[in-house]
């Protein structure tokens, strides 16, 4: 697992990837991390829990924290990850087909 992750929901799709590739249901894990089933079932979702508890869960996945720099994610990128409300599709800088050309 060498994924870059940004968000908070991703970083939950990664674990409960994790979660299921080793077989464990999400009560399983909790107890194996020391933890209540809310909390994995917060970090799976991408939802705010404490820094401990998510250390306590990725150790419990036989996982640990790298910090590396990465810069914040593009406007494009954010706009993509949450479909802008529109819908109109973005061209290669971000933007949609709204407001006066450039």
């Amino acid at each position: 697992m060498t994924d870059n992750i940004r968000l908070p929901d991703e970083l939950g799709a990664q674990l409960r990837l994790q979660r299921e590739a080793l077989g464990l249901s999400k009560s399983e894990l909790a107890a194996k991390a020391g933890k209540v089933r809310e909390v994995v079932y917060r970090l799976e979702a991408g939802e705010d829990t404490t820094v401990s508890s998510l250390l306590a869960v990725l150790g419990a996945l036989g996982l640990s924290l790298r910090l590396e720099k990465a810069g914040l994610p593009t406007a494009a990128e954010v706009a993509r990850r949450f479909q802008m409300d529109d819908d109109e599709p973005l061209d290669d800088s971000g933007k949609t087909g709204h407001g006066p050309a450039a």
